[in-house]
């Protein structure tokens, strides 16, 4: 199994519900911590979003392997935020089975 090249710094982030004091709620991003990771490019394909045309690219995103539950192992429904970039975790798998690194399946949605 060839090495992993951990070069980039993302921002694991989680979804928070807080009210809107109108009686619903709003949802918010918080920050869960820093994690090192290699960025991998799949495919993409264009979709129709609210604002017109949008491009849909998925990437395989590789970090440090964490125990389950803990706030640094990612999970479906987080994102990652790279600068300006946001890439939605769709699915987290295993690498190896020692869990040494976990494998991310990730999408990154641009507006055309």
């Amino acid at each position: 199994m060839a090495g992993v090249n951990l070069n980039r710094r993302l921002v694991l982030e989680a979804p928070q519900r807080v009210a809107d004091s109108a009686g619903g709620f709003a949802e918010t991003w918080q920050a869960l911590g820093t994690l090192w990771a290699e960025v991998t490019p799949g495919r993409g394909r264009e979709a129709s979003g609210a604002a017109g045309a949008v491009s849909v690219l998925r990437f395989r995103v590789t970090v440090r392997g964490a125990p389950l539950g803990h706030s640094n192992r990612p999970v479906p429904g987080q994102r990652f935020r790279m600068g300006v970039r946001l890439f939605r975790i769709e699915a987290v798998t295993e690498r190896e089975p020692d869990g040494k690194y976990l494998i991310c399946d990730v999408e990154e949605e641009l507006v055309t």
